[in-house]
């Protein structure tokens, strides 16, 4: 369902006290018996932050409410969005987010990745006040994780490292070879060192 915005909330995005300034008011527009359920909205944003769409995506019960990655990706992709933030509510009050939020967080980090669509942001909130996952560091640490990452995602990775060590192993040779030939045309360590990058350690221990 879309959340329709007030022309003062269609703002642009600099901090998570912005997101909680917007999705506080929301939530309190909620009549009671609605605001005892858990919530998630998907805040939808362009190249500058600037808020394109609010959308309620799921509303489930006092503790736990489903998602599944299609949806909360779905509106977003419409609007064009370059980036999107989660933002979901505790009826209970507790801000710590539970492994289920974490574990969902993980799960929708890695759909936005491979959709283009990285999410920014996801908070927990309450009437009162919000707990930011990024704020926390806890993004950047589920950012890290490789549970949902598929195995073709690994691979490829694991490609690039083996590319970047065998042409990292490359160049340390060329430089060592560069070196060689200056040691036996007598330039000085200094001269050395200044154009290879070697340290004047690895230098000495280079054989004529």
């Amino acid at each position: 369902m879309n959340i329709r915005l007030k022309r003062n909330e269609e703002i642009k995005i600099l901090c998570s006290d912005d997101i909680y300034s917007i999705m506080q008011k929301i939530l309190l527009r909620e009549n009671k018996i609605d605001r005892g359920r858990e919530h998630l909205w998907t805040i939808s944003l362009d190249t500058v932050h600037k808020i394109l769409n609010i959308e309620l995506v799921s509303m489930g019960s006092i503790n736990k409410t489903i998602i599944e990655p299609m949806e909360v990706f779905s509106v977003p992709l419409q609007k064009r969005a370059v980036t999107i933030i989660l933002v979901h509510n505790h009826p209970s009050g507790e801000l710590k987010p539970s492994e289920g939020d974490k574990d969902m967080t993980d799960r929708l980090i890695q759909c936005g990745l491979i959709m283009h669509v990285p999410v920014l942001d996801h908070l927990i909130i309450t009437e009162k006040t919000y707990f930011s996952f990024a704020d926390s560091g806890l993004l950047e640490e589920l950012e890290k994780s490789k549970k949902y990452v598929p195995d073709y995602k690994i691979r490829e990775e694991l490609k690039k490292q083996v590319e970047e060590a065998v042409q990292q192993k490359s160049k340390e040779e060329e430089k060592r070879s560069m070196a060689k030939i200056m040691k036996q045309n007598g330039e000085p360590i200094e001269k050395i060192m200044q154009y290879t990058g070697l340290s004047k350690a690895i230098i000495q221990r280079i054989k004529n």
